[in-house]
């Protein structure tokens, strides 16, 4: 019997074997044409891809027509069970055809314009009053076993001064593995909520391969933007402005391909490209599938080719009783492109080699067939229902039991159930992370990075362990903060120092105790006994960044003594802020030769009680709530920082009564190709019997040394390296840098620097300079200005800067305007 039904299926399993690959071509210029269309017995079965390539599936022989409008349409037949076809369209020519596909052009222009007028009663954000629906993620990172060339080859080695060639198995060993398992497996299972224009996403199961708790920084990574009628679209951190914004046309080339059947309604099949293609910003393109009635959209795939290679898609289902098209599910897909360097994406999870153009000719590495895939299904819709977004702070919150779900849970949210691949990945990835301890030392690395060294119920301060400055010489030093084995409610933190040159215990000690979980409030105390460089611009609210070395303390000769109290709140209560609100008192004694005159007294220190408060602003970026606290998960710019501080004469003994207000803005432009733009603007204003320790010096950089050699030192992040220390104060000023890096230039194959071009400028002023006696310095009322290069990471993390001090207060002998400073580098990955 079954012999029987093997011999009656025969046909049909023959049959269904037929599969026809190919390119469509330009006839006159061989370049690709994007988006061709494929029909077979009258309907549509493929269209191109962004370079030409095609490929169809057929259940029985069929002629295949290929067209292009503009171009003269063209016939074959496949002829066996696997063909190839180099199909090369001939363009019309005449003026027919330039008639033609000017209306063609026309006609395009003009459903597009329709799209975009109607653009609001088809935006389901905009119809809807309210929605919410179940989603269901699933990325992998994989190869298609069947595309992997797995012939063993040979590669030439290196030994003992000679080249011998031997077996090369890799790609071998790599299909065989491609036939078990996937590289890597996440899933991910959510609860939409849309209401009062807020769209709010709570993850309720998040399940990673090789990890029992999730790195919760990959389960927040956007790969592309969620509505298609935005302004802008993003792809992998790359924003473009959408092929439907208001004035696209003026960005966007339009064509329209052919009509088609979307859910059983008529469709326009509507291709676009931007016009500028740039290194910066490669072109974006795709299709659009336009509803002939509504002129909703109905599909949309959006395709960029450059240094890797992404399609983003997204499905819709029509709502018969609201007339639109809401999404049913979305897809992305990274594959590597022509990239001459590594290329790291999912926050360095996945690494893309290498493959310049002097390789193109070499044989295919693993990382040339490795792709990544992320495909979401939405289901579950309920739409005009009451909907109530709690938490809105955040864009995404991961609930605390969401790592923890079983597998009856997966099986009620997954579309399919999960293939043997799938589930041989989560075993092999799981043992192969046990084994090696894998989870752990990522933990342990991830502290690292931000500068802790976890010991049991500690977490040793790495920033306290060795510094350098004029004035302390070497400071050895320990500390550290409690973690949460000890306890996720309280804390205590503290450190001890000491300086080999000034030979001063310096210390602090302090606690905390958590008063609010999602707003990751707390209200602590603490007592510090240190020093402090004199007029330094500081936020309370910025965290100390972990360097192997702070390079300007090394030339810092002039610092002062306090003795603080200091009971502060710090919070997140306020959406996108973090906020500081403290109360300090300190005893000050500046550690150099000053005295301030004031009110007909003379003070060489002093005691200050201040009230200040401290917002970091990050209006733009995107937050997620995770069981072990909140994380910035999608950076945007600008974002803005404030500080009040407040000095009260009387209160608490305090000598002097003063205001200060500071400020700062940044923005950045981050390019796809590894290129950056960024802009700083700072902002101090401090008025009443402010001491020079308190005022400020536009950050310095530069011995007052006679000679340029002698003055080449460590170069800062954003201070001005030809300003000498303590050459100009100010009570109020304004600051602006900006900056271009390039990305890397490979040399050699270790030699791969990074050019950046930096301007900067600060003009300020004075209030009542004669109160400040012991310390010639100068003001910026005529402004300073430099211009300079950074040739980072030359070779091992080390590089080299050079600036020029021009303008008002360029400098009489021309080696004084200049500053050569040595630049490190240290990138940590883990």
């Amino acid at each position: 019997m079954k012999r029987l039904l093997f011999f009656l299926f025969l046909p049909l399993l023959v049959q269904a074997q037929i599969v026809v690959k190919g390119a469509v071509t330009d006839a006159a210029t061989d370049a690709p044409l994007a988006f061709a269309n494929v029909s077979a017995n009258g309907r549509p079965v493929a269209i191109t891809d962004v370079d030409g390539h095609f490929r169809v599936d057929l259940v029985a022989p069929a002629e295949l027509v290929f067209s292009y409008p503009g171009y003269r349409t063209q016939r074959a037949r496949p002829e066996s069970a696997n063909t190839y076809f180099n199909i090369r369209l001939v363009p019309e020519t005449g003026e027919t055809s330039r008639e033609a596909a000017k209306n063609a052009n026309v006609a395009a222009n003009s459903v597009v314009r329709l799209v975009i007028e109607r653009r609001d009663r088809n935006d389901p954000q905009k119809r809807l009053a309210s929605y919410r629906f179940n989603a269901y993620n699933k990325l992998v990172v994989t190869a298609e076993p069947d595309s992997i060339d797995d012939h063993i080859g040979l590669r030439t080695v290196s030994r003992h001064r000679q080249k011998e060639v031997e077996p090369d198995s890799t790609v071998y060993k790599f299909r065989q593995l491609m036939d078990k398992q996937h590289l890597y497996l996440m899933e991910r299972a959510s609860r939409f909520e849309y209401a009062a224009g807020r769209l709010k996403e709570t993850v309720l199961g998040a399940r990673m391969a090789g990890f029992r708790q999730p790195v919760y920084e990959v389960i927040g990574f956007t790969q592309q933007s969620y509505s298609i009628y935005d302004p802008e679209y993003d792809l992998m951190e790359t924003r473009y402005r959408s092929p439907l914004a208001a004035n696209a046309a003026r960005y966007y080339y339009y064509k329209l391909l052919d009509t088609t059947d979307i859910g059983g309604r008529p469709a326009y099949v509507l291709y676009f490209r931007s016009k500028k293609d740039t290194p910066k910003r490669p072109v974006l393109r795709g299709l659009l599938y336009i509803d002939t009635e509504t002129y909703g959209v109905a599909k949309a795939v959006m395709r960029v080719k450059g240094i890797v290679n992404l399609r983003a898609t997204h499905d819709f289902r029509f709502l018969e009783d609201k007339g639109i098209w809401f999404p049913t599910g979305s897809e992305f897909r990274i594959d590597k492109g022509t990239n001459d360097e590594a290329i790291r994406i999912l926050g360095e999870t996945v690494t893309f080699d290498p493959s310049p153009e002097s390789e193109r000719n070499r044989r295919l590495q693993p990382s040339d067939y490795t792709f990544v895939q992320s495909a979401t299904s939405y289901y579950g819709l309920e739409y005009d229902v009451p909907v109530e977004i709690r938490r809105t702070a955040v864009s995404i919150d991961i609930r605390d039991s969401a790592i923890d779900r079983d597998t009856a849970f997966w099986d009620a949210f997954r579309r399919d159930t999960l293939d043997l691949r799938s589930r041989e990945t989560y075993h092999a990835l799981d043992r192969l992370s046990k084994k090696r301890q894998i989870e752990r030392k990522f933990r342990i690395g991830k502290k690292i990075i931000n500068g802790y060294l976890p010991v049991g119920p500690i977490d040793l301060d790495l920033r306290y362990l060795l510094s350098y400055n004029n004035y302390e010489g070497f400071r050895f030093g320990v500390g550290g903060v409690t973690n949460e084995r000890l306890s996720p409610f309280y804390r205590m933190d503290g450190y001890i120092a000491d300086g080999t040159k000034d030979g001063q215990m310096k210390y602090s000690l302090g606690g905390a105790a958590r008063v609010g979980k999602f707003s990751g409030s707390w209200m602590g105390l603490n007592y510090t006994d240190d020093i402090r460089e004199i007029a330094s611009t500081s936020f309370a609210i910025d965290k100390r960044v972990f360097k192997i070395y702070d390079p300007r303390p090394i030339n810092i000769s002039t610092f002062y003594n306090h003795k603080t109290w200091r009971g502060y709140i710090e919070t997140r209560i306020i959406p996108k802020t973090e906020s500081i609100w403290q109360l300090q008192h300190s005893d000050v004694r500046p550690l150099f030769g000053y005295n301030f005159v004031t009110n007909g007294q003379t003070y060489s220190r002093y005691t200050l009680t201040t009230a200040s408060f401290a917002l970091q602003w990050n209006p733009f970026s995107d937050y997620m709530q995770t069981p072990t606290g909140r994380l910035e998960i999608e950076k945007r710019y600008p974002q803005f920082t404030f500080q009040v501080t407040r000095s009260m004469k009387g209160f608490w003994d305090s000598d002097f009564s003063f205001m200060k207000f500071d400020f700062r803005a940044e923005y950045e432009i981050p390019y796809l190709d590894g290129q950056r733009s960024s802009f700083l603007l700072t902002a101090g204003y401090a008025n009443g019997d402010v001491p020079l320790t308190h005022l400020y010096n536009t950050s310095p950089n530069n011995l007052t040394k006679d000679r340029l050699l002698q003055r080449i030192t460590i170069a800062g992040k954003n201070s001005f390296e030809t300003m000498y220390f303590n050459e100009f104060f100010s009570s109020r000023y304004v600051t602006f840098q900006v900056k271009h890096g390039l990305r890397r230039i490979r040399l050699a194959r270790k030699v791969k620097p990074s050019l950046v071009f930096v301007s900067r400028m600060a003009f300020g002023s004075m209030q009542r300079p004669w109160e400040h006696v012991g310390i010639d310095y100068k003001t910026l009322e005529r402004g300073f200005f430099e211009s300079g290069l950074e040739l980072n990471k030359i070779y091992s993390g080390l590089g080299l800067t050079a600036f020029y001090r021009y303008g008002p207060n360029q400098l009489p002998r021309m080696e004084d305007n200049l500053a050569v400073k040595l630049s490190f580098s240290l990138d940590l990955g883990f």
